[in-house]
This record gives structure tokens, C-alpha cells and sequence, in this order.
């Protein structure tokens, strides 16, 4: 499967500029309804969820990687992105270090004919792969465009 095509450069960053991860979460929510990967009536549903989300458990999964995720109801298909935080955001990460690399997914809370379930669950095992390959964040970290950055989730997915 071709997870990468559900990441639009557009929507994506190489730049997060938040000192807090709240002002991320924001953040990145904004940048998917900017580049047209979320619709605007959206927007504050997803962030909500995002720091609800957050407050139950940091999703810093560690390697310098969060992993912030939800289902969302009215969603009808998923709404992805990958952003590069070059200073890097305290996230109460599982390994106390900075995070620097941000998937985002928000999903639809049901299954329709935009969205099928079991195949979110294999995507979200391929970001989880790409959060642990370390070839994958070292070359994130150094892509100068949200284009490279896209790119790169391509090449990692032929591998």
C-alpha cells in the first residue's frame, strides 16, 4: 500500500515554530486544514481531541518521534501529516528526549468508503516502522522543502 500518498506536501512543515507542545498541536492542526487535508469545521474538533489525547498519554513514542493520533467524528476520510521541529519540542516523551519528528493522524471515528480500518491499522505500523528507522529521521531531519519530505515517506516506502 502507498501510505505516503495520504501525506500532502501541503499540509505538512519542515519548520514548526511552537515552543509548547499545545502551541504544535495547533499548530500542525492548522497546517492540515491550510493544506486541504482537513476541512476548517474540523479544526477545533481536532485539536481538542489532540490535547485530550495528549492528556491521557504523551504519544513521544522516543528517537526524537511523537506519534499524535484520534479518531474523529464527521471525518470521512484520514488526514495525515509529517512535520520537522528543528529545535525540537519538550513532549514528555516515553524517552525524556526532545521531539523533533511529528506524525500526525486524525481518522475517521467509522468505516466508510473512504476509510477502511483494518488497512489505518497497517498504516499506522508503517509510521511506527519509519519512527524507528534511523536512516528515516536523520534524512528527515536534513530535507530542505515539505516536497523532500514527502519524497522521503515515498523512497521509505518502496524499502
Amino acid at each position: 500500500m502507498n501510505f505516503w500518498k495520504q501525506f500532502r506536501p501541503k499540509a505538512c512543515s519542515v519548520k514548526l515554530k511552537a515552543a509548547k507542545k499545545e502551541d504544535a498541536l495547533a499548530e500542525l492542526v492548522l497546517n492540515l486544514v491550510e493544506g486541504g487535508a482537513l476541512d476548517a469545521p474540523h479544526q477545533k474538533p481536532a485539536l481538542e481531541a489532540l490535547l485530550e489525547r495528549e492528556r491521557s498519554g504523551s504519544t513521544g513514542v522516543g528517537m526524537n518521534v511523537a506519534i499524535p493520533h484520534v479518531k474523529l467524528e464527521g471525518l470521512v476520510r484520514t488526514a495525515c501529516s509529517v512535520s520537522i521541529h528543528p529545535q525540537g519540542l519538550e513532549w514528555q516523551a516515553i524517552d525524556g528526549g526532545p521531539v523533533h519528528i511529528v506524525f500526525t493522524v486524525l481518522r475517521p471515528a467509522k468505516g466508510g468508503a473512504q476509510h477502511d480500518p483494518d488497512q489505518h491499522l497497517e498504516m499506522m505500523r508503517w509510521v511506527a516502522r519509519l519512527a524507528r528507522d534511523a536512516d528515516f529521521r536523520r534524512f528527515a531531519l536534513g530535507v530542505k522543502t515539505k516536497t523532500e519530505l514527502v519524497d522521503l515517506l515515498k523512497e521509505k516506502s518502496a524499502v
